[in-house]
């Protein structure tokens, strides 16, 4: 069940993190291609520690 509910976050999560990162270069300034896939994928890998963060709160106030 955690995995599962893990696995639907991150699609959400990640998402967002990426969308912010890859708005936040191009704000900046930067861009070219390798820039925005650098930021998207900065942003998949941070989304990672976050999403098990947010599950493990959510099963803990759930006590699945």
């Amino acid at each position: 069940m955690q995995k599962l509910l893990m696995f639907g976050l991150h699609f959400m999560i990640g998402t967002t993190i990426m969308g912010i990162f890859v708005t936040a270069a191009l704000s900046a300034g930067y861009g070219n291609g390798r820039t925005i896939v650098a930021a998207a994928l900065a942003g998949f890998v941070l989304a990672l520690p976050v999403t098990w963060f947010v599950t493990r709160k959510i099963t803990h106030l759930v006590k699945v």
